[in-house]
């Protein structure tokens, strides 16, 4: 896994020229489009939500339409992915105080992977900008909240003129509630910690959030990050060999933590928690505890009810007991 640069956006092989994203058309949602709110803006269903979960079927109407009205960042996912959870709900916070001024759509590359196959997508977290039905921009990686907002900002300002959706939001959100909202989502703390990630100064943020975590013990956003972070600073230097090394040592704990990391930072969650629930099973004393508490430190990089973690928690009971 390597570690995305925040310091510029990159772009997808997709955005070197015109995309056809018409190939999916076929597939769209057989509902038909999805009604738009007076003015043009459009509407992004019940609940005044502005965060849509796509799919195939539904990429026309979700994405494609509605990005002649207003901006639509696509956010390219996966529940194995540790990074995308740390990214994807600052997008859903930032996309619910626009308004309606841009729409988040929420895809799941593992149950659609056509879309990321179109997109030429090589890494996750990913997130593409689709204007007037092609992609104007995009990045990869996980990318500090303040950054984002510039990101978004200045997509924004460049496309005002060209998609009339995006003044109609604004002009239904008041700026100073807008401000109100920026200022209550931005806490210090957590905006130096993730500077320091910018820079990728993982010493330096592990630190500023562990500062948190002992001000704040309870603090599941600061327990998060600091589990993510704690994981990139692994994942950047995850040496693909060590998955055979710990296959030729099978009593060495180091060499299967080592190959545990390794096997996540390449996608294969499944196998990486096998190796550990493995490794309690035949170490005893120190060495038992160790395995058992990096698999369930590797837990925390996914969603609770990912059926991965909940299959690997089971046969970790079974292991103990």
């Amino acid at each position: 896994m390597s570690r995305p640069n925040p310091q510029e956006t990159r772009q997808t092989p997709a955005l070197s020229g015109a995309v056809d994203l018409s190939v999916l058309k076929a597939r769209t949602d057989p509902a038909g489009p999805r009604p738009t709110a007076p003015g043009g803006a459009p509407d992004a269903g019940t609940g005044g939500t502005w965060v849509l979960d796509v799919t195939e079927h539904s990429f026309q109407t979700d994405v494609v339409d509605r990005s002649m009205q207003v901006p639509v960042l696509v956010d390219l996912w996966a529940t194995w992915c540790g990074p995308c959870k740390q990214l994807s709900p600052m997008l859903e916070r930032l996309a619910e105080a626009a308004g309606g001024a841009w729409v988040l759509a929420k895809i799941d590359v593992d149950a659609n992977p056509r879309i990321a196959e179109l997109f030429g997508v090589q890494s996750i977290p990913t997130v593409i900008a689709i204007a007037g039905g092609q992609p104007v921009d995009a990045f990869a990686g996980v990318q500090p909240e303040p950054q984002l907002r510039q990101w978004i900002a200045s997509l924004l300002d460049a496309l005002r003129d060209k998609l009339p959706g995006i003044r109609v939001a604004e002009g239904a959100t008041p700026s100073t509630a807008a401000g109100q909202a920026e200022t209550e989502f931005e806490d210090p703390r957590f905006t130096a910690a993730e500077a320091a990630v910018t820079v990728g100064d993982y010493a330096a943020a592990e630190a500023l959030y562990q500062q948190i975590l002992d001000a704040e013990p309870a603090d599941a956003q600061a327990r998060a990050a600091l589990i993510q972070v704690r994981f990139l600073a692994r994942a950047e230097s995850a040496d693909p060999s060590a998955v055979a090394r710990a296959d030729a040592a099978p009593d060495d704990v180091d060499a299967q933590i080592a190959a545990a990391d390794a096997q996540v930072a390449a996608g294969a969650p499944e196998q990486a928690f096998e190796r550990l629930v493995g490794a309690v099973r035949r170490l005893t004393g120190d060495d038992c505890d160790r395995a058992r508490a990096h698999l369930v430190e590797l837990f925390e990089l996914f969603a609770p009810d990912d059926p991965r973690v909940t299959s690997a928690r089971r046969a970790l009971a079974r292991a103990l007991f």
